[in-house]
């Protein structure tokens, strides 16, 4: 795992963690509790909140109140969105750009971490997970269900659901995994083997090819950590849809009973809402304001004030997250 150290020193820019917004009541709530965990990990440190849209703050509204005071004020926008995409890539570092009176960068999305496999483990748990009669296998047993990220044609076999496959754009050919390849190089020791159960990881969705490549990215380190098959499947922009994932899973033998949906989402909203409510078995409830989720914050802060520190670069977002 990438190193959680805090940046050393006194430079301590502004922390202003820019959440998406959302019209469910529960979501600023959720967002406001997970910022007091940050504040509370790290006091030396001032942190705000912004918004892309339909919650105040707005983000253009929280970076004009850091205008004031000799010379430019630093500050770190840390993305609370689990991957790369448009907001990340663009609409952060134009309003970085529009506020002059800035010195700053925009840290890493949060996702794809192993903080965030911590976290969605543990509300797998919190939900029910795993199911009674599971048991773990012996290690070196062939499972008949190989924990893999189960996409494209490797749920599609024998099936008209081709599980996996996403809008144009939005992933590429080499994140598919065939039935073959799945049943060789994915097995994992304590893969479900007398009744086997599944996860379908649900997201937004973007038309942005990283953002998929970074969401298979987080179902790998699931499927990892649980030993089943975990399949990535989206509300909106990409394929396939929850139900579709849950269709291509019950279309390889799992009984649908044991299919749960995993919520990528930061805090409750529509999106978590309405994958949620197509789960077969049990559903997840979002990360929201989990010890590790305000760790991840923290350490996407500390790369992006590390870097801002020694480099005197114009303000860009990370490349790839860690």
């Amino acid at each position: 795992m990438t190193s959680l150290s805090p940046v050393r020193g006194h430079f301590r820019p502004t922390l202003v963690a820019v959440a998406h917004g959302s019209r469910d009541p529960r979501a600023l709530p959720a967002v406001r509790t997970l910022l007091e965990r940050v504040r509370a990990a790290r006091p030396g440190v001032d942190v705000r909140l912004g918004h892309v849209e339909l919650n105040e703050p707005l983000l253009a509204d929280t970076l004009a109140a850091l205008r004031g005071g000799r010379g430019r004020g630093e500050v770190v926008l840390v993305p609370l969105l689990l991957s790369r995409g448009h907001h990340v890539k663009h609409d952060l570092p134009a309003a970085l750009a529009a506020a002059p009176w800035l010195h700053g960068t925009v840290a890493a999305p949060l996702g794809p971490h192993p903080l965030l496999t911590d976290v969605l483990h543990a509300r797998l748990q919190e939900a029910g997970w795993p199911a009674p009669d599971t048991e773990p296998a012996a290690p070196g047993t062939r499972a008949a269900t190989p924990a893999a990220v189960v996409t494209g044609q490797a749920l599609s076999a024998g099936s008209s659901v081709e599980v996996g496959r996403t809008a144009p754009s939005a992933m590429t050919a080499p994140t598919q995994v065939r039935p073959a390849a799945a049943a060789t190089r994915f097995h994992h020791p304590g893969t479900a083997v007398p009744r086997p159960a599944a996860v379908v990881l649900a997201a937004a969705g973007s038309r942005d090819a990283d953002s998929g490549r970074d969401t298979v990215r987080a179902a790998a380190l699931l499927a990892g950590r649980l030993g089943v098959p975990v399949v990535p499947a989206y509300a909106s922009a990409a394929a396939p849809s929850v139900p579709d994932a849950v269709d291509g899973l019950a279309a390889l033998g799992i009984d649908p009973r044991r299919i749960a949906v995993a919520s990528y989402f930061t805090a409750p909203g529509r999106f978590a809402g309405q994958t949620a409510a197509a789960a077969p078995w049990i559903a997840a409830a979002p990360l929201g304001p989990h010890e590790a989720m305000a760790r991840l914050v923290l350490h996407r802060y500390d790369e992006a004030a590390r870097a801002l520190r020694t480099s005197a670069a114009p303000p860009r977002p990370f490349a790839r997250a860690s």
